[in-house]
Protein backbone atom coordinates (compact mmCIF):
# COMPACT_ATOMS: atom_id res chain seq x y z
CA UNK A 1 0.00 0.00 0.00
CA UNK A 2 1.31 3.44 -0.89
CA UNK A 3 1.88 6.00 1.82
CA UNK A 4 2.05 9.76 1.61
CA UNK A 5 5.81 9.65 1.96
CA UNK A 6 5.99 7.58 -1.23
CA UNK A 7 4.63 10.56 -3.13
CA UNK A 8 6.90 13.15 -1.56
CA UNK A 9 10.29 11.39 -1.69
CA UNK A 10 11.10 13.04 -5.01
CA UNK A 11 11.73 16.37 -3.25
CA UNK A 12 15.22 17.87 -3.32
CA UNK A 13 17.32 18.21 -0.19
CA UNK A 14 15.86 19.98 2.79
CA UNK A 15 17.99 23.05 2.02
CA UNK A 16 16.48 23.26 -1.47
CA UNK A 17 12.74 24.01 -1.28
CA UNK A 18 10.41 21.94 -3.44
CA UNK A 19 8.91 23.65 -6.48
CA UNK A 20 5.53 22.34 -5.33
CA UNK A 21 4.18 19.49 -3.19
CA UNK A 22 0.89 18.32 -4.69
CA UNK A 23 -2.02 18.11 -2.28
CA UNK A 24 -4.30 15.06 -2.06
CA UNK A 25 -2.15 13.18 -4.55
CA UNK A 26 -3.15 9.58 -3.67
CA UNK A 27 -6.84 10.50 -3.71
CA UNK A 28 -6.50 12.32 -7.03
CA UNK A 29 -4.83 9.34 -8.66
CA UNK A 30 -7.51 7.04 -7.28
CA UNK A 31 -10.30 9.08 -8.84
CA UNK A 32 -8.51 9.31 -12.18
CA UNK A 33 -8.44 5.48 -12.26
CA UNK A 34 -5.45 5.52 -14.60
CA UNK A 35 -5.33 2.93 -17.36
CA UNK A 36 -1.83 1.77 -18.33
CA UNK A 37 -2.50 2.44 -22.03
CA UNK A 38 -4.55 5.59 -21.49
CA UNK A 39 -4.02 9.19 -22.57
CA UNK A 40 -4.06 11.76 -19.78
CA UNK A 41 -3.70 15.51 -19.42
CA UNK A 42 -2.11 17.42 -16.54
CA UNK A 43 -3.57 20.90 -17.04
CA UNK A 44 -1.31 22.51 -14.43
CA UNK A 45 2.14 20.91 -14.65
CA UNK A 46 4.03 23.17 -12.22
CA UNK A 47 6.68 21.14 -10.43
CA UNK A 48 5.58 17.96 -12.17
CA UNK A 49 4.55 16.02 -9.06
CA UNK A 50 1.22 14.93 -10.49
CA UNK A 51 2.73 14.19 -13.89
CA UNK A 52 5.47 11.95 -12.53
CA UNK A 53 2.93 10.05 -10.44
CA UNK A 54 0.74 9.51 -13.52
CA UNK A 55 3.71 8.40 -15.61
CA UNK A 56 4.57 5.84 -12.91
CA UNK A 57 1.17 4.27 -13.52
CA UNK A 58 1.23 4.35 -17.30
CA UNK A 59 2.55 1.49 -19.37
CA UNK A 60 4.75 1.81 -22.46
CA UNK A 61 1.72 2.63 -24.63
CA UNK A 62 0.34 5.31 -22.29
CA UNK A 63 0.66 9.02 -22.96
CA UNK A 64 0.67 12.16 -20.83
CA UNK A 65 0.31 15.72 -22.13
CA UNK A 66 1.05 18.50 -19.63
CA UNK A 67 0.21 22.21 -19.84
CA UNK A 68 1.76 25.18 -18.07
CA UNK A 69 1.90 28.81 -19.13
CA UNK A 70 4.90 29.59 -16.89
CA UNK A 71 8.24 29.30 -18.67
CA UNK A 72 9.90 28.22 -15.40
CA UNK A 73 7.90 24.98 -15.36
CA UNK A 74 9.58 23.46 -18.40
CA UNK A 75 12.74 22.92 -16.33
CA UNK A 76 10.80 20.27 -14.37
CA UNK A 77 9.74 18.29 -17.46
CA UNK A 78 10.70 14.60 -17.27
CA UNK A 79 12.74 13.02 -20.05
CA UNK A 80 10.18 10.43 -21.06
CA UNK A 81 8.99 9.52 -24.58
CA UNK A 82 5.43 9.19 -23.26
CA UNK A 83 5.43 12.81 -22.06
CA UNK A 84 4.62 15.98 -24.01
CA UNK A 85 4.96 19.46 -22.52
CA UNK A 86 2.85 22.32 -23.87
CA UNK A 87 3.70 25.84 -22.73
CA UNK A 88 0.23 27.34 -22.78
CA UNK A 89 -2.71 28.19 -20.59
CA UNK A 90 -5.05 25.21 -20.27
CA UNK A 91 -7.89 27.28 -21.70
CA UNK A 92 -6.41 26.41 -25.12
CA UNK A 93 -6.18 22.70 -24.33
CA UNK A 94 -8.58 21.47 -26.98
CA UNK A 95 -6.71 23.17 -29.82
CA UNK A 96 -3.32 21.91 -28.64
CA UNK A 97 -4.59 18.37 -28.22
CA UNK A 98 -5.73 18.40 -31.82
CA UNK A 99 -2.36 19.82 -32.86
CA UNK A 100 -0.70 16.83 -31.20
CA UNK A 101 -3.06 14.39 -32.90
CA UNK A 102 -5.31 13.72 -29.91
CA UNK A 103 -9.09 14.00 -30.14
CA UNK A 104 -10.16 12.33 -26.90
CA UNK A 105 -8.38 11.51 -23.63
CA UNK A 106 -9.06 9.21 -20.68
CA UNK A 107 -8.57 11.75 -17.95
CA UNK A 108 -7.90 15.41 -17.17
CA UNK A 109 -6.31 16.69 -13.98
CA UNK A 110 -6.19 20.34 -12.88
CA UNK A 111 -4.57 21.50 -9.64
CA UNK A 112 -5.50 25.17 -9.39
CA UNK A 113 -3.20 25.93 -6.49
CA UNK A 114 -0.29 28.32 -6.92
CA UNK A 115 3.08 26.55 -6.74
CA UNK A 116 5.41 27.10 -3.80
CA UNK A 117 7.82 28.37 -6.44
CA UNK A 118 5.63 31.37 -7.23
CA UNK A 119 5.29 32.42 -3.61
CA UNK A 120 8.94 31.76 -2.79
CA UNK A 121 10.32 33.57 -5.85
CA UNK A 122 10.06 37.09 -4.45
CA UNK A 123 10.60 38.71 -7.83
CA UNK A 124 7.29 37.38 -9.15
CA UNK A 125 5.30 39.62 -6.79
CA UNK A 126 2.83 36.99 -5.58
CA UNK A 127 3.55 37.52 -1.89
CA UNK A 128 3.66 40.44 0.51
CA UNK A 129 6.51 38.84 2.46
CA UNK A 130 9.19 40.48 0.29
CA UNK A 131 9.40 43.77 -1.57
CA UNK A 132 9.13 43.19 -5.31
CA UNK A 133 7.45 44.61 -8.41
CA UNK A 134 3.69 44.04 -8.43
CA UNK A 135 3.67 41.53 -11.26
CA UNK A 136 1.68 38.35 -10.41
CA UNK A 137 1.57 37.10 -14.00
CA UNK A 138 1.77 33.33 -14.39
CA UNK A 139 2.75 33.94 -18.00
CA UNK A 140 5.33 36.71 -17.92
CA UNK A 141 4.58 37.53 -21.55
CA UNK A 142 0.99 38.44 -20.69
CA UNK A 143 0.28 42.17 -21.08
CA UNK A 144 -1.33 43.03 -17.73
CA UNK A 145 0.57 43.12 -14.42
CA UNK A 146 -0.98 43.64 -10.99
CA UNK A 147 0.46 47.16 -10.90
CA UNK A 148 -1.21 48.00 -14.20
CA UNK A 149 -4.49 46.51 -13.01
CA UNK A 150 -4.40 48.67 -9.87
CA UNK A 151 -3.71 51.73 -12.01
CA UNK A 152 -6.76 51.01 -14.21
CA UNK A 153 -9.39 49.88 -11.72
CA UNK A 154 -11.65 52.46 -10.12
CA UNK A 155 -13.15 52.11 -6.63
CA UNK A 156 -16.17 50.21 -7.94
CA UNK A 157 -14.01 47.70 -9.83
CA UNK A 158 -11.83 47.10 -6.77
CA UNK A 159 -14.85 46.68 -4.52
CA UNK A 160 -16.32 44.09 -6.88
CA UNK A 161 -12.97 42.29 -7.06
CA UNK A 162 -12.56 42.08 -3.29
CA UNK A 163 -16.18 41.11 -2.68
CA UNK A 164 -15.85 38.24 -5.11
CA UNK A 165 -12.36 36.90 -4.39
CA UNK A 166 -11.35 38.19 -0.92
CA UNK A 167 -13.19 37.43 2.33
CA UNK A 168 -12.51 40.83 3.87
CA UNK A 169 -14.30 42.33 6.84
CA UNK A 170 -14.77 45.59 4.92
CA UNK A 171 -13.81 45.35 1.23
CA UNK A 172 -15.00 48.91 0.57
CA UNK A 173 -12.38 50.29 2.97
CA UNK A 174 -9.65 48.30 1.23
CA UNK A 175 -10.77 49.64 -2.15
CA UNK A 176 -10.85 53.23 -0.89
CA UNK A 177 -7.44 52.86 0.75
CA UNK A 178 -5.90 51.73 -2.53
CA UNK A 179 -7.47 54.60 -4.44
CA UNK A 180 -6.26 57.13 -1.84
CA UNK A 181 -2.71 55.75 -1.93
CA UNK A 182 -2.73 55.60 -5.73
CA UNK A 183 -3.75 59.25 -5.95
CA UNK A 184 -0.52 60.17 -4.13
CA UNK A 185 1.82 57.84 -6.04
CA UNK A 186 1.49 54.77 -8.30
CA UNK A 187 1.43 51.43 -6.46
CA UNK A 188 4.31 49.61 -8.12
CA UNK A 189 5.59 47.19 -5.48
CA UNK A 190 4.25 44.59 -3.07
CA UNK A 191 5.28 46.65 -0.04
CA UNK A 192 3.58 49.77 -1.40
CA UNK A 193 0.33 47.84 -1.77
CA UNK A 194 0.70 46.28 1.67
CA UNK A 195 1.37 49.69 3.27
CA UNK A 196 -1.68 51.15 1.52
CA UNK A 197 -4.18 48.59 2.84
CA UNK A 198 -2.66 47.69 6.23
CA UNK A 199 -4.38 50.54 8.17
CA UNK A 200 -7.87 49.26 7.21
CA UNK A 201 -7.30 45.55 7.86
CA UNK A 202 -8.31 43.67 10.99
CA UNK A 203 -5.15 43.72 13.17
CA UNK A 204 -5.93 40.24 14.52
CA UNK A 205 -6.20 38.80 11.03
CA UNK A 206 -3.92 41.12 9.09
CA UNK A 207 -1.83 38.44 7.39
CA UNK A 208 -4.89 36.47 6.33
CA UNK A 209 -6.66 39.51 4.90
CA UNK A 210 -3.48 40.71 3.20
CA UNK A 211 -3.11 37.29 1.58
CA UNK A 212 -6.72 37.48 0.39
CA UNK A 213 -6.12 40.87 -1.25
CA UNK A 214 -3.06 39.53 -3.06
CA UNK A 215 -5.03 36.42 -4.04
CA UNK A 216 -7.85 38.49 -5.52
CA UNK A 217 -5.41 40.50 -7.63
CA UNK A 218 -3.65 37.34 -8.83
CA UNK A 219 -6.96 35.79 -9.88
CA UNK A 220 -7.88 38.91 -11.85
CA UNK A 221 -4.45 39.38 -13.46
CA UNK A 222 -4.45 35.79 -14.73
CA UNK A 223 -8.19 35.58 -15.58
CA UNK A 224 -8.25 32.35 -13.61
CA UNK A 225 -12.01 31.87 -13.32
CA UNK A 226 -12.52 32.51 -17.03
CA UNK A 227 -9.87 29.90 -17.86
CA UNK A 228 -11.44 27.37 -15.48
CA UNK A 229 -14.88 27.88 -17.01
CA UNK A 230 -13.49 27.35 -20.51
CA UNK A 231 -11.68 24.17 -19.43
CA UNK A 232 -14.77 22.66 -17.82
CA UNK A 233 -16.98 23.67 -20.77
CA UNK A 234 -14.57 21.99 -23.20
CA UNK A 235 -13.85 18.91 -21.07
CA UNK A 236 -16.82 16.83 -22.35
CA UNK A 237 -15.58 17.43 -25.90
CA UNK A 238 -12.09 16.19 -24.99
CA UNK A 239 -12.86 13.18 -22.80
CA UNK A 240 -13.75 9.72 -23.99
CA UNK A 241 -17.03 8.24 -22.77
CA UNK A 242 -16.36 7.18 -19.21
CA UNK A 243 -13.33 9.49 -19.03
CA UNK A 244 -12.69 11.30 -15.78
CA UNK A 245 -11.83 14.79 -14.61
CA UNK A 246 -10.28 15.62 -11.23
CA UNK A 247 -9.97 19.24 -10.10
CA UNK A 248 -8.26 20.61 -7.00
CA UNK A 249 -9.47 24.05 -5.89
CA UNK A 250 -8.28 26.43 -3.18
CA UNK A 251 -10.92 29.14 -3.22
CA UNK A 252 -14.67 29.02 -2.64
CA UNK A 253 -15.47 30.58 -6.03
CA UNK A 254 -13.33 27.98 -7.85
CA UNK A 255 -14.94 25.17 -5.88
CA UNK A 256 -18.44 26.44 -6.62
CA UNK A 257 -17.75 26.57 -10.37
CA UNK A 258 -16.42 23.00 -10.38
CA UNK A 259 -19.30 21.74 -8.23
CA UNK A 260 -21.87 23.39 -10.49
CA UNK A 261 -20.33 21.93 -13.66
CA UNK A 262 -20.16 18.42 -12.26
CA UNK A 263 -23.75 18.58 -10.96
CA UNK A 264 -25.51 20.53 -13.70
CA UNK A 265 -23.10 20.95 -16.62
CA UNK A 266 -22.83 24.74 -16.38
CA UNK A 267 -21.03 27.29 -14.16
CA UNK A 268 -24.24 28.79 -12.78
CA UNK A 269 -25.53 25.48 -11.44
CA UNK A 270 -28.79 25.80 -13.37
CA UNK A 271 -30.39 22.35 -13.44
CA UNK A 272 -32.07 21.39 -16.70
CA UNK A 273 -34.52 18.49 -16.92
CA UNK A 274 -35.88 16.54 -19.83
CA UNK A 275 -39.53 15.75 -20.58
CA UNK A 276 -39.52 12.98 -17.98
CA UNK A 277 -38.04 15.16 -15.24
CA UNK A 278 -34.57 13.62 -15.46
CA UNK A 279 -31.66 16.00 -14.90
CA UNK A 280 -29.81 16.70 -18.14
CA UNK A 281 -26.09 16.65 -17.34
CA UNK A 282 -23.26 14.84 -19.07
CA UNK A 283 -21.34 14.34 -15.82
CA UNK A 284 -21.62 11.73 -13.10
CA UNK A 285 -20.17 13.28 -9.94
CA UNK A 286 -17.83 10.89 -8.11
CA UNK A 287 -17.51 13.10 -5.03
CA UNK A 288 -20.74 14.15 -3.29
CA UNK A 289 -18.67 16.39 -1.03
CA UNK A 290 -15.17 17.67 -1.78
CA UNK A 291 -12.29 15.54 -0.56
CA UNK A 292 -10.01 17.38 1.88
CA UNK A 293 -6.63 16.70 3.45
CA UNK A 294 -6.40 14.81 6.73
CA UNK A 295 -4.42 15.99 9.75
CA UNK A 296 -1.34 14.01 8.75
CA UNK A 297 -1.12 15.64 5.34
CA UNK A 298 -1.81 19.13 6.69
CA UNK A 299 1.02 18.68 9.18
CA UNK A 300 3.47 17.67 6.46
CA UNK A 301 2.12 20.14 3.88
CA UNK A 302 0.27 23.06 5.55
CA UNK A 303 -0.79 24.51 2.19
CA UNK A 304 -2.96 21.44 1.63
CA UNK A 305 -5.31 22.73 4.33
CA UNK A 306 -7.41 24.70 1.86
CA UNK A 307 -7.37 22.11 -0.94
CA UNK A 308 -10.65 20.61 -2.12
CA UNK A 309 -10.80 17.78 -4.63
CA UNK A 310 -13.84 17.08 -6.81
CA UNK A 311 -14.01 14.42 -9.50
CA UNK A 312 -16.54 13.39 -12.11
CA UNK A 313 -16.95 10.87 -14.90
CA UNK A 314 -18.29 11.67 -18.33
CA UNK A 315 -21.46 9.64 -18.72
CA UNK A 316 -21.60 7.00 -21.40
CA UNK A 317 -24.29 7.38 -24.03
CA UNK A 318 -27.36 5.17 -23.61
Amino acid sequence: METKSDFFNENPTMSEPAYHIPALLPQTLEYLAIKPDGIYVDATFGGGGHSRAILDRLGPDGRLIAFDQDEDAIANAPDDPRFTFVRSNFRFMRNFLRYHGVERVDGILADLGVSFHHFDDAGRGFSFRADAPLDMRMNRKAPLTAAELLARYDARDLLSLFRTYADLRDPAKAARAIIAARDKAPLMTTFQLADAVRPVLNPKGEKKEMAQIFQALRIAVNSEMEALTILLSDAPKMLKQGGRAAVLTYHSVEDRIVKNFFRSGNPEGVVEKDFFGKIVCGWKALTRQPVTADAEEVESNPRSRSAKLRAAELKTED
